[in-house]
């Protein structure tokens, strides 16, 4: 296998043909946005166990040159009292400190350091179908060009198209939850820098972190039914302010002034998830990141997943003796982590208890799954 075609230029999509380039494969990126900065409106947090990930295909400079990192968790209850302060992630290691930083940032960052890597990126390219052959894979986009590989890998998000090519019946499905996100500037750090503060709140979840320049960039979680999508289409920075205040002015927390004062720059999503157990593979073509997985964003760990994915994809295709021996090697490696974190973000977006049947792995075997330089192949009755 030479010829890799990835469907999706986000953060799974752009980080997997990094990891390909970097295990000797080529890799073409193909992306349905004209640009490289859509979703500019959301924020993430990066995990230690993603930016571990990212240390492992050389990108870390690229990543730790925008954003903000985050190195303690501060929990607030809805008097504003504090009942927590504690280190966050891996504190010891720079490269491991999370990270909060924009979406369309974070795919800018590695989309430009595919392209300065000789990595393709093809903009403007919609999937319209997936036809496996007997020789090959061959991708059709809506503009009538094709793309021929040895491998597809559906990297394109919630509303996967490839997904469709490999399991039709499977539906994201609410959550229980719908999340907002914005940014305040000119907010008062508060003695609290490089912390994220949660605050629990009696009618919503609400987080937020205060950049180096002084913008908070807040989320809040409220449980409730999915908003209908004409709503979602048609509201405004205002209309979700009307939404959300009232919430949180039930509490004496700093939320409600946090959210008050932001601009323009406000969105609202349905949480949602993938069922577990839905297939990720049939025949050249694989599954990564949310097209797979996602989960509701309780966790936070929706982007440190795709990236594990990403590093553990070209590990398991570097060396294999064949694709789908390769392709089953990822699976067994990555399904048990990513279901778990579906399991437990759900439960915590709807206020259940639903055990996970898959055990979460140690972080020992999470650092070594990930370690460049180790076989899994060698490895993988131990992993």
């Amino acid at each position: 296998m030479a010829r890799v075609l990835v469907i999706g230029g986000g953060i799974a999509g752009t980080a997997a043909a990094l990891a390909l380039h970097k295990a000797g494969f080529e890799a073409v990126v193909h992306e349905a946005h004209p640009d490289s900065a859509e979703d500019i409106g959301a924020f993430l947090t990066l995990a230690s166990n993603g930016m571990r990930a990212l240390a492992q295909v050389d990108a870390s400079a690229a990543v730790t040159a925008i954003g903000f990192p985050l190195t303690s968790l501060r929990v607030l209850d809805d008097r504003g009292t504090e009942l927590a302060h504690a280190p966050m992630g891996e504190t010891s290691d720079p490269l491991l400190h999370y990270r909060c930083l924009r979406r369309g940032d974070l795919n800018t960052a590695l989309q430009a350091e595919a392209r300065r890597r000789g990595v393709p990126v093809r903009h403007g390219a919609r999937l319209a179908s997936v036809e496996d052959g007997p020789d090959g894979v061959t991708a059709h986009f809506a503009d009538g060009t094709t793309a021929t590989g040895d491998l597809l890998i559906g990297a394109d998000g919630l509303n996967s198209t490839v997904r469709r090519s490999i399991s039709p019946g499977t539906r994201p499905f609410h959550a229980g939850q719908y999340v907002f996100y914005g940014y305040t500037r000119a907010a008062s750090s508060s003695g609290t820098g490089a912390c994220i503060t949660m605050v629990r709140g009696s009618g919503a979840a609400f987080g937020y972190a205060v950049s180096p320049d002084g913008e908070a960039y807040w989320f809040a979680r409220v449980s409730g039914g999915p908003l209908p999508a004409e709503e979602l289409a048609q509201g405004t920075p205002a209309d979700w302010r009307d939404l959300l205040l009232p919430l949180l002015r039930e509490d004496a927390t700093p939320a409600a002034d946090l959210v008050a004062a932001a601009g323009d720059e406000l969105m609202v999503t349905n949480a949602t998830e993938i069922p577990t157990g839905t297939p990720w593979r049939s025949g050249r073509t694989l599954l990564i990141g949310d097209a797979a997985h996602a989960a509701s964003p309780a966790t936070g760990q929706g982007a440190s997943m795709a990236l594990e994915d990403a590093v553990v994809l070209a590990k398991s295709l570097r060396g294999a003796p064949d694709t789908e021996a390769a392709l089953g090697l990822y699976e067994r490696l990555r399904r048990p982590r990513v279901e778990h974190n579906i399991t437990v973000s759900g439960n915590i977006s709807r206020g259940t208890h639903t055990p996970s049947a898959a055990p979460r792995p140690s972080d020992e075997d999470l650092a070594r799954l990930l370690a460049w330089d180790e076989d899994l192949w060698a490895e993988r009755h131990s992993l």
